[in-house]
């Protein structure tokens, strides 16, 4: 086990380095740079190492001065700088092959990050897939929802708020309800109750949960408007809001006159802009003050314009700059959740029922979407079904506690929340909070690890064939519950991990994401390499980008919605080799590089600690390596730090079902 903090960074060792004045010269072999002093003394020099951007060949440098004179270099900073000869060989880095896979690797992270970039504006936007996609309540009095489904040909929502109908609420057609990267829209409109009006303000918004006692004091919103005009507005600068087509009527005039011409052919010939400009100026020279913007045009300055410079008094141009949007008026045509009860019925009501229905070339489908938060996986043998979970402001959780710091050593308590009772049944989010994390607490841990918390089908697993990312399991309590579970730990002082399950993902198609739109490689490969070689699970298709945006995305919904602290990535062999860790390891480093490494996968879990310490620099990410080979030793020292949780860290484990998970 180890802890993911920093990602590898390699750069280019740089030729064209201020040596000159060192006697020194430069040689290369074997893809390296080597400097030598040519008196015979040792040359010290450090520079930064980049393996990604191969060197292109330079002469040598040799003593005697250059004619062409040479540019100064910057001095490179002796805290950050690494010895380019001995980097690879300091960490015990000697095989070629392997060099060469580090280098490889490196540039192919850098080519993801470009490729990202160009797509997502930020790493923020990429990893925040969950605020518009699932099902999410919008302030217009309304239920979005939103998945990503390419190979459907027709999308619409089931349920018993619409008893189950494939067409009452489908995607519309075009660029509305489906994109070209194969995402689905569909709005669930609120039903005004009998009696009641439609909203006078078209884009009328409502408060729902956060702020859900404002709005309702019984203001309209021409009161609202009014009071917006009367104290935003100084006299004179609503002027042209109120008479917009004033401004137009009066250049015509000055143009054309109080009687214009009506047709083209009665127009005279119009003066050039200068002599117009020139003329209006003396007539207006002795007019008092206004409220109007005072601007003026550069014209005198020897030049040709054919557009002219408008410059304006710098003292109204900076209270102009200084006034702000009046987005608080806006927002105070928000209504409350009172009168938004009281005008309409909710599109699809909380705790509803609902799947999602495909039409595909394999014929019509149910799936339950990718991104439910809340799932119930075959009910009393029932299909499984998502619930869409809106609770009221009563029953929905206050946090209360904040992250506590974290500790200089870690002391990890291992377990699960339906093994933690001492009763033969599943015990749930709330025993476990009150009967267990005192006591954890109590015997000098810090930590808590929690594994089977994402939701799965199958009990017997202990929640490592996840079927629903998003979801916690319904078996041990609903979302809030969790919610409390983790509130309750951190004013305890405990941190909270969740053991994260991204190296593969359980097979089932009719709760899971195994054929989710009718193909075989929606999210996962496709063929032989899409299957687990003994568990049969899915295997992830880390290469593509729209599965790297639900994965990433994943982690940071666990830490925005429930506040955990870390992750511990669960069977990481999996993933990073297509022989899914199983092959015979003789100690070989080329066996860690060769062409069973999965870069791909290889690439997410660097791109995915990355991003994780920079939107949560406190976040904790630890990898398991169940098989104990050699390339974690080697390979992820470069970027981690060595965490033994069951020798160093005290771990209690209670890993007595994961044997019989298979996983």
């Amino acid at each position: 086990m180890i802890s993911l903090t920093h990602s590898l960074q390699i750069s280019s060792f740089p030729i064209k380095s201020p040596i000159s004045n060192t006697n020194c010269a430069a040689h290369r072999s074997g893809g390296r740079v080597f400097l030598r002093r040519t008196n015979g003394n040792k040359c010290r020099y450090k520079g930064k190492c980049f393996a990604a951007e191969q060197p292109q060949p330079q002469p040598e440098v040799s003593q005697q001065k250059s004619k062409r004179p040479r540019k100064k270099t910057p001095e490179i900073d002796k805290k950050d700088a690494v010895d380019p000869v001995g980097f690879l060989t300091k960490h015990e880095i000697n095989n070629k092959a392997f060099n060469h896979f580090l280098r490889e690797r490196y540039k192919a992270l850098k080519d993801l990050k470009e490729e990202l970039s160009n797509r997502h504006y930020e790493v923020q936007d990429l990893a925040s897939g969950y605020e518009i996609l699932g099902m999410h309540r919008n302030v217009q009095h309304r239920v979005d929802f939103m998945d990503w489904a390419p190979g459907a040909r027709y999308c619409a929502l089931v349920g018993d708020f619409n008893r189950w109908s494939p067409t009452e609420n489908s995607a519309r057609e075009g660029n509305l309800g489906h994109d070209d990267y194969g995402y689905w829209f569909i709005i669930l409109e609120d039903k005004l109750r009998e009696g009641e009006e439609p909203d006078q303000v078209y884009f009328q918004q409502y408060n729902y949960v956060d702020e859900y006692d404002k709005g309702d004091s019984g203001v309209t919103v021409e009161e609202i408007f009014k009071k917006a005009n009367d104290e935003y507005w100084e006299p004179g600068e609503d002027r042209f809001t109120k008479s917009p087509y004033e401004l137009a009527s009066k250049l015509y005039e000055q143009i054309f006159g109080p009687n214009g011409p009506q047709t083209e052919e009665e127009m005279e010939e119009i003066l050039d802009p200068q002599t117009r400009y020139n003329e209006w100026r003396e007539k207006h020279k002795d007019d008092p003050p206004s409220n109007l913007p005072p601007c003026d045009v550069i014209i005198d300055d020897g030049t040709e314009h054919e557009e002219f410079d408008v410059v304006t008094d710098p003292a109204w141009k900076a209270k102009f700059k200084a006034k702000k949007a009046p987005i608080a008026y806006w927002l105070e045509t928000r209504k409350g959740r009172k009168a938004w009860l009281e005008k309409y019925l909710p599109g699809i009501p909380h705790g509803s029922k609902y799947r999602v229905y495909f039409n595909t070339p394999m014929g019509p489908l149910e799936r339950v979407p990718a991104w439910a938060t809340y799932v119930i996986p075959e009910a009393d043998g029932n299909q499984s079904f998502a619930v869409h979970w809106e609770p009221t402001p009563e029953i929905t959780h206050k946090w209360r506690h904040k992250h506590p710091p974290k500790p200089k050593s870690l002391r990890i308590y291992e377990c699960h929340v339906g093994i933690s009772g001492m009763d033969s049944r599943v015990a749930t989010f709330n025993e476990f909070t009150d009967n267990v994390l005192a006591h954890v607490k109590k015997a000098g841990y810090n930590a808590i690890q929690l594994f089977g918390i994402v939701e799965h089908k199958d009990y017997f697993t202990a929640g490592y064939r996840v079927t629903n990312f998003f979801a916690v399991s319904s078996r041990f309590g609903t979302p809030e519950d969790f919610k409390r579970l983790v509130d309750e730990a951190h004013g305890l002082g405990l941190l909270v991990f969740l053991d994260i399950v991204h190296s593969y993902a359980a097979p089932d198609e009719m709760v899971g994401l195994s054929s989710f739109d009718g193909s075989n490689d929606c999210y996962f490969h496709s063929g032989k390499r899409g299957q687990h070689k003994f568990w049969g699970t899915r295997m992830f298709k880390y290469e593509d980008h729209e599965v790297l945006h639900f994965l990433l995305s994943n982690l940071n919904w666990w830490i925005t919605e429930y506040q955990v602290d870390g992750f511990y990535f669960h069977s990481l062999p999996s993933m990073m080799y297509t022989h899914n860790g199983f092959a015979t390891f003789t100690g070989d480093v080329e066996e860690y590089c060769n062409q069973y490494v999965d870069k791909d996968a290889l690439l997410y879990l660097i791109f995915a600690n990355e991003m994780l310490h920079f939107l949560h620099p406190n976040i904790i990410t630890i990898a398991e390596d169940d098989f104990a080979n050699q390339l974690l030793k080697v390979d992820w020292d470069l970027i981690t730090t060595l965490i033994s949780l069951r020798q160093s860290c005290g771990c209690r484990s209670l890993r007595m079902f994961r044997n019989m998970s298979g996983a």
